[in-house]
């Protein structure tokens, strides 16, 4: 099967919601809305991705970006139909690089605590679990 993976634009939102929104372990808030992901990808240009079967279908997709000093990525998800097959991992190549390139060094992942699949995933591909920080958020009313 060719895969192809491109820039993720606000063009391909509603596909890309639609798969988000079928995948374990992806938590969608409010702040998903389209308007907000298009501010993110207009802060962070170049750095989310998207892959596409031969038909054009989105089968894999990721946001990512950086402060300034440390790049996160969120929301990596691929098609069930097509786990196991390195999309992921390419998805996941492409963040790093394009972070690389923008300086930064370090980049961060949240991955909720009972996503024992998408754990397992990140450790497979040489990322570190950290157990000196401990995450706090707050609704800004």
């Amino acid at each position: 099967m060719t895969i192809s993976v491109e820039p993720l634009t606000i063009h391909d939102y509603d596909d890309v919601m639609a798969l988000w929104k079928k995948s374990e372990g992806v938590g969608l808030s409010d702040a998903d809305n389209r308007e907000n992901i298009l501010a993110y990808l207009d802060r962070n240009p170049g750095m989310s991705f998207l892959a596409r079967d031969r038909k054009g279908v989105v089968i894999g997709a990721v946001l990512c970006g950086h402060d300034g000093r440390r790049g996160y990525i969120h929301h990596l998800a691929v098609h069930p139909a097509h786990r196991r097959k390195g999309i992921g991992r390419d998805l996941v190549e492409k963040c790093l690089a394009a972070l690389k390139d923008a300086g930064i060094r370090k980049c961060h992942i949240f991955i909720f605590n009972e996503n024992q699949s998408g754990i397992g995933f990140w450790e497979k591909i040489g990322w570190e679990s950290r157990f000196d920080l401990y995450i706090m958020s707050r609704t800004i009313p």
